[in-house]
């Protein structure tokens, strides 16, 4: 296609038996027959004297008279004669293109349409000025994640509407989530001190970012020291047992009856008097067994419950990491869980970690953060799952963190999956290309703001592009998510490739 600069001027409104009304109107395109210079999902402008009308092409309807009946078309293809050789048929082909009212710019701000636009009105491509502003776009300070779909306009929202209420990233396996989190995560770390830089924690549960280990500000041109990033092996974290309640250890288990918890919450009291400097889960497990004022059932059970958890060996006297060294300005931490099987360890590792970072940060020891959820369905489920340890802490960080500034990014291939009362927190999504009709009514039912004809153009999304809706823009836009600026070098872009390089 064409590309057409901002202004160019498109097509001429039309009367039809519908329009135009406030809310929808229909023009002819201009060009020749065989010309395209629209395309569905564009924006689109028409002057008038109350500001500027922003509308998006919804459909293209290509017509011609002469092929309006079929049984004369019929005719003149049995006697071998197309009606072209015939009828100057090419003089008579149009394009109608539909188009949806998204509201007036008038005055430097956007206001609700309540007119219509005349009939014989110029409609021209969107500027890129207007549009940015009419999208309330951050060109200078924004985040700079790629352009708008069918337009040469950056895609650059500022962090504030992006991230201060919660986002969703939702796709199909194989839409392109984890690409553009990487560029999410490369935006982040460019932005300077007067900007404001964020602290980041991503939980990464399969190491699709451990290439980020090795990045160093040189490569973006940037000066030694702009930004750390850490890399912590799911293996290496310890969880200090001395800061554990009665309360959240029964949370990590699944049956502790109150009574259990009751005379757990006496030993925990008990046992941190006397060893001062910490203790153990074997510890607490030998002082649960001599202590006979606790009937023998409830000592063997949770006794039983006690060596499961040590077990796993992520509990300890010291917190590995200290999560006031992992949150600071300007530095992303992953949380690399690559190397557990068991789903149970990594419910361990992120209960744990939401729940320290919404306490430090509640009491501001930590900096303002955005926590990073790869396949947050696992974590959060809809349904109630015994082994959703951390879906209460998510829940409670999806509802009150962003009072603190304690901020969510939750991607997920099966929204469906996806606990309900999280996802209709998260005020802004990302949404990739997804075609299972159960995950897409979800997202239809939790996204506000979306409406049927973006939903339905969600299925045809090419890899690497996003619909995103909510408060990051004034109305659903697609974007091409721009390229990567660091690529990693071990990875294999295709099957072949993989295959390729392994039989050597």
């Amino acid at each position: 296609m064409t590309e057409f600069p901002a202004g160019t001027r498109l097509g001429t409104v039309v009367s039809t038996d519908s329009g135009p009304n406030v809310m929808e109107f229909s023009f002819v395109l201009e060009g020749g027959p065989q010309e395209i210079i629209a395309r569905r999902g564009e924006f689109i402008s028409v002057v008038t004297d109350e500001g500027t009308v922003i509308a998006r092409v919804q459909d293209l309807v290509r017509t011609n008279r002469y092929y309006q009946h079929a049984e004369a078309v019929r005719e003149y293809q049995s006697r071998g004669e197309p009606l072209r050789s015939i009828f100057p048929t090419d003089r008579w082909q149009y394009t109608v293109a539909m188009a949806r009212v998204l509201g007036l710019w008038a005055n430097g701000r956007t206001v609700r349409p309540y007119f219509t636009v005349s009939p014989g009105a110029i409609v021209r491509r969107a500027g890129e000025e207007t549009l940015a502003a009419f999208l309330k776009l951050d060109l200078k300070d924004g985040l700079h994640l790629g352009r708008l779909a069918y337009q040469n306009l950056e895609f650059a929202p500022s962090v504030d509407r992006l991230l201060s209420k919660h986002l969703a990233i939702l796709a199909m396996s194989g839409a392109g989530k984890s690409y553009f989190v990487s560029v999410l995560l490369e935006e982040l770390l460019v932005r300077t001190k007067e900007q404001g830089r964020l602290s980041v924690v991503v939980v990464d549960v399969h190491g699709e970012y451990t290439y980020l280990k090795d990045l160093t500000p040189e490569e973006f041109g940037l000066p030694s020291g702009h930004f750390e990033i850490e890399h912590i092996r799911g293996s290496h974290f310890q969880i200090p047992v001395q800061m554990l309640s009665a309360e959240a250890l029964g949370s990590l288990v699944a049956g502790m009856s109150s009574i259990q918890v009751r005379d757990l919450r006496r030993v925990v009291s008990e046992i941190k008097k006397i060893m001062k400097k910490g203790y153990t889960l074997g510890d607490l497990v030998e002082y649960i067994r001599n202590d006979t004022s606790i009937s023998k059932n409830t000592r063997d059970a949770l006794a039983g419950w006690l060596v499961n958890l040590d077990e796993t060996r992520l509990f300890g006297k010291e917190a590995v990491p200290s999560i006031k060294n992992i949150v600071r300005p300007g530095k992303i931490t992953l949380i690399d869980l690559s190397d557990f099987i068991s789903l149970k360890k990594k419910q361990i590792v992120v209960s744990f970690l939401t729940s320290e970072l919404l306490h430090l940060r509640r009491r501001e020891k930590i900096p303002p953060f955005v926590l990073i959820l790869e396949e947050a369905h696992q974590f959060c489920p809809e349904s109630r799952h015994e082994l959703a340890l951390p879906k209460s802490r998510i829940e409670t960080i999806a509802r009150e963190g962003r009072k603190f500034y304690a901020l969510l990014c939750l991607i997920s291939q099966r929204p469906v999956k996806l606990s309900t009362t999280v996802l209709s927190q998260c005020s802004n999504q990302a949404i990739l290309r997804c075609t299972n009709p159960y995950d897409l009514d979800h997202i239809g039912r939790s996204s506000e703001g979306i409406d049927r004809s973006s939903l339905d153009a969600i299925t045809t999304l090419e890899i690497g592009e996003a619909l995103f809706v909510g408060e990051t823009v004034s109305v659903p836009t697609f974007v091409k998510i721009r390229q990567r600026k660091y690529e990693p070098k071990s990875t294999s872009k295709n099957l072949t490739d993989a295959m390729i390089k392994t039989d050597k």
